[in-house]
């Protein structure tokens, strides 16, 4: 596939995937999805770990509604189970580490591709906004899913219906997203919090999501079963083996990931 409205590059084992209408704050096409689902399905295959971002002042601000067809009942429905959901899922059942970093506002569909990643870093000065009902829609691309589940049913409730605005900050201090950095300091941190991802035992960090993201349907039982088996998978890599070694002569691992 040739992008158009993305931007990707693999270095140093690390894919960045930047959404790129830095004009429209990266709102949300049809092409664009069905860009971001290619880049990440690729990322997986090319890839140790994956920055999801946007181009310019904005992360995203949603679904662009001025985007040919998509504000009739039936297209909106279309769009979801056919764009959007399967772009969610791909994001979720990424097996390397997704990280999105937030460097400005996070609207409507935009913020839910954010939560839908493994780790959310925002610059202070950005925020999340579960925009839909100001439209008169219902939070989707996974919101209803994601945020009940980090911040609770009080505050995933306020946050849909009243559609107030949520700081990087106060996203942070729920447990919406991982780290809210000051903006003078954003880019050196989320790229070394990417480096060090990429770097990572990448077998490791598939087990490690699995065990988590299925804690919410397991009982306790069936959950030690589940960590019995990711870390009997784990325990037979070579990265396992490297850091035993490298515990024991004192020195940073050198995991070979893939």
């Amino acid at each position: 596939m040739n992008y158009e409205v993305i931007l990707y590059d693999v270095t140093d084992g690390l894919a960045t995937i930047t959404m790129n209408r830095p004009a429209t704050m990266n709102a949300l096409t049809a092409q664009m999805r069905a860009e971001l689902k290619h880049a990440f399905e690729r990322a997986a295959e090319e890839a140790r770990a994956t920055v999801l971002t946007g181009a310019g002042n904005a992360f995203c601000a949603g679904q662009d509604l001025s985007d040919q067809g998509n504000t009739t009942d039936m297209e909106l429905e279309r769009a979801l189970r056919d764009e959007y959901n399967p772009l969610v899922m791909t994001i979720t059942n990424s097996p390397v580490p997704t990280m999105a970093v937030v460097n400005g506002p996070a609207a409507g569909a935009g913020a839910n591709l954010a939560l839908a990643c493994d780790v959310v870093i925002a610059t202070e000065s950005a925020y999340i906004l579960q925009a839909f009902s100001r439209i008169g829609l219902v939070p989707d691309a996974g919101g209803t899913w994601t945020m009940p589940r980090q911040i609770g049913l009080a505050r995933a409730m306020g946050a849909a219906l009243f559609a107030d605005k949520i700081s990087a900050k106060q996203a942070m201090d729920w447990g919406m997203i991982w780290e809210a950095v000051p903006d003078d300091e954003f880019e050196a941190t989320w790229k070394a919090r990417a480096a060090t991802l990429a770097a990572g035992p990448t077998k490791s960090y598939l087990g490690i999501k699995t065990a988590i993201r299925a804690s919410f349907d397991n009982n306790i039982q069936e959950q030690l079963e589940l960590e019995s088996k990711m870390q009997g998978m784990a325990g037979r890599t070579r990265d396992f083996r490297e850091g035993v070694l490298a515990f024991l002569q004192k020195r940073k691992a050198k995991f070979q990931g893939r």
